[in-house]
């Protein structure tokens, strides 16, 4: 691996959530943040990530549809996906998984696991 940096793109509606994890992600990765599916899609014509972190939440277009849309086309259906979420529940952790998610995070979460797991996934791509 070169010394660039990975980027990270986390979105999410709450703005709270994105500001803390930048805070966290920022001094090991490049961090953009996307306030909804509509926000990141224009994001993702500019820049590709090493990986995104996707809140399962989201008015308008929820992380499901989302990651439905990325996994549909060619251009982004290599990123692998992180769905994060404030709820315990495993059919809709079974769901994102079948969807095509590599991980899935219940909040909160420490910086030292989060940092782990997305440097576990961007290895392996």
């Amino acid at each position: 691996m070169d010394n660039k940096r990975a980027l990270v793109i986390m979105v999410d509606d709450d703005i709270t959530n994105l500001t803390v994890a930048k805070n966290n992600l920022s001094s090991t990765f490049d961090f953009f943040s996307a306030p909804s599916g509509e926000k990141l899609f224009t994001l993702l014509e500019k820049v590709t990530p090493a990986i995104i972190l996707l809140d399962v939440e989201i008015p308008e277009m929820n992380g499901f549809e989302i990651i439905k849309v990325l996994k549909s086309s060619e251009k982004t259906s290599n990123i692998p996906v992180i769905f994060l979420t404030g709820s315990i529940d495993p059919e809709r952790e079974s769901e994102g998984m079948s969807l095509g998610a590599v991980d899935y995070l219940t909040k909160p979460f420490s910086r030292e696991l989060l940092i782990k797991r997305i440097e576990t996934h961007i290895s392996k791509k």
